[in-house]
């Protein structure tokens, strides 16, 4: 059996809508892009999504959009809305919406770890030569 070929890619992430950048990370993380995909397998590529602090969402979702962590104690729910947690972490947010787009099962969680999201324009995987994809 022949080795499954894995390329990088690098996608900007500066003013593009939160689903349309998402959306296409995810297929390309499961691999349904190429030819040899198969479901259960990890036959996905790597994706970097830099400067996620850029990122946009439309209408009222900025103030409207919820997200959720529970702490497992009673009344140990925290909500952030898309604003606040924009501010703190930019990073979670892109993580959230890809994550949400994988399969929900221990493929999904592994497939998950080929995602590198970075705040700013510059990221650590140079030595890779990664490509950038255009969305």
């Amino acid at each position: 059996m022949k080795a499954i070929e894995k390329k990088w890619y690098v996608v900007n992430a500066a003013d593009m809508r939160l689903g349309r950048l998402a959306s296409p990370v995810a297929k390309i993380l499961l691999g349904k892009h190429k030819p040899s995909y198969t479901p259960n397998m990890d036959s996905g590529d790597y994706v970097i999504v830099v400067n996620a602090e850029k990122i946009v969402v439309s209408g009222k979702k900025e103030k409207d959009k919820l997200y959720h962590k529970h702490s497992g104690y009673p009344g140990g729910l925290k909500t952030l809305n898309f604003s606040q947690l924009k501010e703190r972490n930019p990073k979670k947010i892109i993580e959230f919406a890809v994550k949400g787009m994988l399969p929900h099962n221990t493929l999904g969680r592994k497939i998950f770890k080929n995602l590198k999201v970075y705040t700013g324009p510059n990221h650590k995987q140079i030595a890779q030569k990664p490509e950038v994809l255009e969305i």
